[in-house]
């Protein structure tokens, strides 16, 4: 795979985004979703290998503190390292706008990404129950942090 590049999601770019979100979710954004991230100015990314979109993420930032809403490697590409360049990425922008902690929640279920916020240093600290909708019901988040301070 070529080197990734990155850079900002217009709304032109919403029904790409929305191919990869559906393939990689079961319960996957909407567009409202994404067009409210767009027009609060919240960091939006897409992320290419050569000429392919393989992933995007949405950071929102306000004050000292960043939240990580969004982050999306399409299937296909899923174990190539792809969610580490994006994360870092982002967590990058997050340090830009002076953030000093990120937070995200993560679904319980989903142990390859919690595995990769871990190997990135973010630590679990609390749990959100019945945060996200799941087939037959709800399902807890895991709510995570990460130190941007050096």
């Amino acid at each position: 795979m070529s080197a990734v590049r990155f850079r900002p999601m217009t709304e032109a770019d919403i029904d790409a985004v929305l191919k990869v979100e559906f393939a990689a979710f079961s319960h996957p954004w909407t567009r409202g979703i994404f067009l409210d991230c767009l027009k609060s100015g919240y960091e939006c990314w897409l992320m290419f290998a050569g000429d392919q979109q393989v992933g995007h993420g949405v950071l929102m930032t306000a004050g000292d503190e960043s939240h990580l809403l969004n982050i999306t490697v399409k299937p296909e590409n899923q174990g190539n390292g792809l969610g580490l360049q994006l994360l870092e990425h982002l967590m990058q922008q997050a340090r830009a706008r002076q953030a000093e902690v990120a937070f995200l929640e993560v679904r319980e279920s989903n142990q390859s990404a919690f595995r990769l916020y871990e190997r990135f240093g973010f630590n679990e600290i609390g749990r959100r129950k019945g945060y996200y909708p799941a087939v037959g019901g709800r399902e807890d988040a895991l709510v995570m942090a990460y130190s941007l301070l050096d």
